[in-house]
């Protein structure tokens, strides 16, 4: 097999490969509760974080970007008294354009639980 026919073949693969889609299995957001626990009620927190831009399509600057899901978990805790942790969680994203960047919101809600 000659070298222009070993690329005509390979790159495509590696086109396929390099521009194939990521998936990734559940992420643990809360951790396990206790076997005795006592239910306090629903309950729900939000953090957001931004991006800024320097020019077109340059996503720099990143402001509290990482810790927005810790964020909007500890906000959902604090507002019910005695919280410890949160059981069935699920968290809704959001996003939104801001003139000279974007601002991404986490929502986590559940059950909060002592």
């Amino acid at each position: 097999m000659n070298f222009k026919k070993c690329v005509t073949v390979a790159a495509p693969l590696l086109m396929a490969l390099l521009l194939g889609a990521c998936a990734s299995g559940f992420t643990k957001v809360s951790p396990t509760p206790p076997d005795n626990y006592q239910s306090l009620g629903q309950t729900s927190g939000q953090a957001c974080g931004s991006q800024g831009i320097v020019a077109t399509a340059y996503y720099v600057i990143p402001m509290g970007l990482n810790s927005r899901v810790e964020n909007a978990y500890i906000d959902a805790l604090n507002k019910v008294p005695g919280a410890k942790s949160l059981t069935n969680v699920t968290m809704k994203e959001d996003w939104f354009w801001w003139l000279i960047g974007t601002a991404r919101c986490v929502t986590i809600s559940g059950e909060a639980v002592k």
